[in-house]
């Protein structure tokens, strides 16, 4: 395994890094607490610097080619920033959502299609950490770690996102395996991947409740009858790899299944909970880079005698935009340290990402706003960001699927009022 060299200090000092000793896992009663340890600014310091000298020199050509970042994230995993989650007993750094939170906001800060690129290998292996037994997580978790690989997360259908009780997909049981036929779309890191996570229904009755009717299961990319599709070109996050994948009479063995048959809905959806605070840091990233990139142009940009930032107008303007970031980095805190502390998150994950994908995009329009007509030209960063911005409101839930999650909360509560 490649440590950096800060992590091999961690390790030394047995910090455990970013587990035993972080902010999402201080003592409840000592109260809010919204002061990072050593540790973790470290941590954040060192994406930091990684975002800023790798990332961001090499943005504008990701997004112009649709290559992959392979070279960015081998480097990535050399410095330890990607699989941290994964445990110390895998070879992992075992760190908490939170503290992948705070370095996923300082690489998304340089593109969030880099970003993405790295981030969906956590959504691919965050079910196996979830469900996966002990000879499961060694053999999948343990790949990640001894080599820059890739795990990518298959839900999404041609005919199904939101409405997870449409997938087509089916996996029949034959023997000690399962004969897995169907086809999954816009699969994040899909030709990149080396196994993925697959959700199939596994129960034919189309009466069975969801909760029972799907199976997760390890599906490796070798396997005879996986075949990935071509590479999606995007509106925006394009060093991101989009594609269809296919399944034609995969053959999975029983080994591969998580927990059990049936159990595959509430993995899926677990999963999300742990996985939607990191989209909301990323969003705020974006939007964090939007503010200084607006703010620098307004100090430069003259109009009327005097830089645009001293109009009111443009000034009100960064204020929200100010405004919305800060709140939308108190929301994924929030919903992180919920689920790193054991306590169910779904409420404040919604929150969290429904906030952060619609505040993003309003500070990408607002940016573009305040550039004028140069916003609108591919030569200022502010268009890439704009195009960034739109697929917060979409994936790993759309901004409606949120606010159907915590309208059901709200009904819920309701209920004990009454």
């Amino acid at each position: 395994m490649a440590f950096s060299q800060f992590a091999k200090i961690l390790v030394r000092n047995s910090l455990r890094p970013l587990a035993s000793k972080n902010y999402s896992s201080s003592p409840i009663p000592n109260g809010y607490n919204f002061e990072l340890n050593d540790t973790q600014r470290d941590f954040q310091e060192t994406a930091r610097k990684f975002a800023r000298e790798e990332v961001l020199p090499v943005a504008a050509e990701y997004d112009k080619t649709g290559n992959y970042p392979w070279d960015i994230f081998k480097k990535a995993h050399q410095l330890g920033l990607v699989n941290t989650h994964i445990p110390e007993e895998f070879g992992g750094l075992e760190t908490g959502v939170f503290d992948g939170c705070l370095v996923i906001e300082e690489i998304a800060y340089a593109c969030t299609g880099v970003a993405t690129a790295l981030e969906a290998t956590s959504l691919g292996q965050t079910p196996v950490l979830i469900a996966g037994n002990k000879e499961q997580k060694k053999k999948y978790l343990g790949r990640l770690i001894d080599e820059p690989l890739v795990a990518a997360y298959g839900v999404t259908e041609p005919g199904a996102g939101s409405d997870v009780n449409g997938l087509k997909t089916r996996a029949e049981k034959k023997g000690d395996e399962y004969v897995l036929n169907g086809q999954k779309m816009w699969i994040t890191g899909g030709g990149v991947a080396n196994w993925y996570f697959v959700l199939a229904r596994t129960n034919p009755d189309p009466k069975c409740p969801a909760s029972k009717a799907f199976t997760g299961f390890i599906v490796e990319r070798d396997w005879p009858g996986v075949t990935p599709g071509r590479k999606e070109i995007n509106m925006g996050q394009r060093a991101s790899d989009t594609r269809g994948i296919t399944f034609e009479d995969v053959r999975i063995p029983k080994e591969n299944v998580l927990i059990s048959e049936g159990e595959g809905f509430k993995i899926a959806m677990m999963t999300f909970d742990k996985t939607r605070p990191p989209v909301a840091a990323s969003a705020v990233g974006l939007a964090q880079r939007c503010l200084d990139e607006a703010s620098k142009y307004a100090l430069e940009r003259k109009t009327f005698g005097t830089s645009i930032i001293n109009h009111q107008a443009v000034a009100f303007m960064l204020a929200d935009m100010a405004i919305g970031i800060e709140t939308g980095r108190l929301a994924w805190m929030k919903a992180a340290w919920e689920t790193d502390n054991g306590l169910r998150n779904s409420y404040s994950a919604a929150i969290a990402k429904g906030w952060a994908a619609d505040m993003a995009n309003k500070c990408a329009t607002d940016a573009v706003q305040i550039f004028g007509g140069n916003g609108f030209n591919s030569e200022y960063p502010v268009e890439k960001l704009m195009r960034d911005a739109k697929i917060f409101q979409i994936y790993e839930g759309t901004s409606q699927i949120q606010r159907l999650i915590i309208s059901r909360h709200l009904a819920d509560r309701a209920k004990t009022l009454i």
